[in-house]
């Protein structure tokens, strides 16, 4: 995946620098040296790099550093800081109002996705609410219509065009104006692609700003663009002043780093990253989750959206918690639950440490390991999947028939049982902290979810650090899971607390959440 050897690199120069006894400054100099090769690999711009080794050699200044000073905490938070103002361009994104016409204009370079990200955006307005709709005024690449009709359609978004028009700024006037009239509040505007060196185009795509005035203009890049990236941002954000980036096919296997030089160049927001070609693959941007999940540290806050995006039923699991108990019928509930998740490479980043043990094992192979530990569980009796898992320290022969029973091994029963024991002394711990945590949430009330986002994602950085400890009490030892699974151990901790809390819908729907809806599916030409 894009960016995930820059992470892995990263991750890897600060755990062995922290890790290392003879913590000086020539370690120091060797770790940011490793860090910016990473960078500039990653076609990171050189002056962004040089920037930022300034930086954290500012930061961190041994000679200027207080005797009782924690050397390694400060490394770390020195490293997340700047990498963090690498991405943030400290610019607020447009946010579409309810009850008024939003539109909204793409551009950006031929075969960057456009097409295709209009219609995922256009869907996930949909799902919070907003009547979304799309305006095709690609009048220059054949079949452009046709691809936004079609996937309009699948979306179940309305949608414009013309096959008889050639003029793109009066098909977008025209969508524009009857979307407005029909009061949709999310009017997404196709545009096609088009390159700095084509001043035609350059004018035509100012010329479709002046007939549709949007509310903002995104710019489109693929992640793959590579050193060109800032300059031909520079060149839209010149003649188009766009407001917002996407980044798309964070998917593959190309570098990424150009993507971040242009949001520094533009000093513009990326709002959102496309993840994959599914319409579901739209991801929302936020600069210290993305840096986060970059270096192994899991990104809670997206973890919890998507789970919660699932609607899993965990009401017995949550409830068993809450009284400090976790049978094995509840392991097997969640290994259930991590299958519907998605791809596991997907889930990887947001998991603290799991992006580590994915490394050289594919969706298939963790898949695998997961469906034989949920055999494992179906080839146990109801007394023993509702028992808390004594039974067969008492009864050991019981592990053997269901080896056989399940096309396992002994010793898989055995790690599956392990991990059950860990997670049934967890629960017992968690059993009071749940209580206070419902309490807390009770008096908070739902205006202040940020907030605890907020905290959530701190407390998980300060447990897992960047390779530090595992997981204290009421978090998960992924090490230990992944150890059953076949997959090895790895450093940091999952707050399993909220992790089953978000799975239980306790904590509510996050921030901008609304419900479904948006217009039916009636095409217009």
């Amino acid at each position: 995946m894009v960016l995930q050897d820059l992470g892995r690199r990263i991750n890897a120069a600060v755990s062995d620098l922290t890790r290392s006894s003879n913590l000086d400054e020539k370690a120091f100099d060797g770790m940011i040296k490793e860090i910016c090769a990473a960078l500039l690999e990653a076609d990171v711009n050189v002056k962004l790099v040089g920037n930022l080794r300034k930086s954290i050699k500012q930061t961190v200044n041994f000679k200027e550093l207080a005797p009782g000073v924690n050397k390694k905490r400060l490394i770390q938070k020195a490293v997340f800081d700047e990498l963090v103002k690498l991405v943030d361009p400290h610019a607020e994104p447009f946010k579409p109002k309810k009850g008024r016409s939003n539109v909204i204009m793409f551009v950006g370079l031929q075969g960057a996705g456009k097409t295709t990200t209009c219609t995922k955006l256009a869907r996930h307005y949909q799902s919070r609410g907003f009547r979304s709709c799309l305006v095709c005024a690609d009048t220059f690449r054949a079949g452009a219509f046709d691809q936004l009709k079609q996937n309009a359609t699948k979306a179940k978004i309305p949608y414009y065009g013309s096959l008889t028009q050639t003029d793109p700024s009066i098909v977008a006037r025209e969508g524009v104006e009857q979307f407005k009239k029909e009061r949709f509040e999310v009017i997404i505007v196709d545009t096609s692609g088009r390159h700095r060196q084509e001043q035609d185009l350059f004018d035509e795509m100012v010329q479709i700003q002046r007939a549709v005035t949007p509310d903002q203009t995104i710019m489109v890049l693929d992640a793959s663009i590579g050193q060109q990236a800032e300059a031909q941002s520079k060149a839209f954000k010149e003649t188009a002043d766009f407001g917002a980036i996407i980044i798309t096919k964070t998917d593959g296997n190309a570098s990424g780093g150009g993507a971040i030089s242009a949001v520094a160049a533009t000093h513009t927001p990326i709002v959102f990253i496309g993840t994959g070609e599914h319409m579901l693959d739209l991801e929302r941007f936020s600069p210290q989750p993305f840096v986060s999940k970059l270096l192994g540290m899991g990104d809670m806050q997206g973890l919890v959206e998507h789970v919660q995006s699932l609607k899993l039923d965990q009401k017995d699991t949550m409830k068993h918690i809450a009284e400090g108990i976790f049978t094995v019928r509840d392991l097997r509930d969640q290994l259930s639950n991590i299958m519907k998740m998605g791809p596991l490479s997907k889930m990887a980043g947001m998991i603290p440490g799991l992006s580590q043990m994915m490394s050289g094992m594919d969706d298939e192979e963790g898949g695998m390991k997961l469906r034989r530990m949920i055999y494992i569980c179906d080839s146990m009796t109801i007394k023993e999947l509702d028992s808390d898992g004594k039974i067969f320290v008492q009864q050991p022969t019981r592990m053997t028939r269901i080896a056989h029973g399940s096309g396992t091994s002994v010793r898989e029963v055995e790690d599956l049982l392990t991990q059950h024991r860990m997670m049934a002394g967890m629960a017992k711990k968690m059993k009071g902290n749940m209580a206070n945590m419902q309490r807390a949430q009770g008096a908070m009330g739902g205006g202040n979810r940020a907030q605890q986002m907020a905290a959530m994602q701190k407390r998980l950085q300060s447990m897992g650090g960047m390779g530090g400890a595992g997981a204290g009490p009421g978090g998960m030892d992924l090490g230990a899971m992944m150890k059953a699974m076949g997959g090895g151990g790895m450093p940091g901790g999952m707050d399993m607390n909220a992790l089953m809390k978000s799975m239980g819908g306790m904590m509510g729907g996050m921030p901008g959440m609304g419900g479904g809806g948006g217009g039916g599916g009636r095409g217009r030409r």
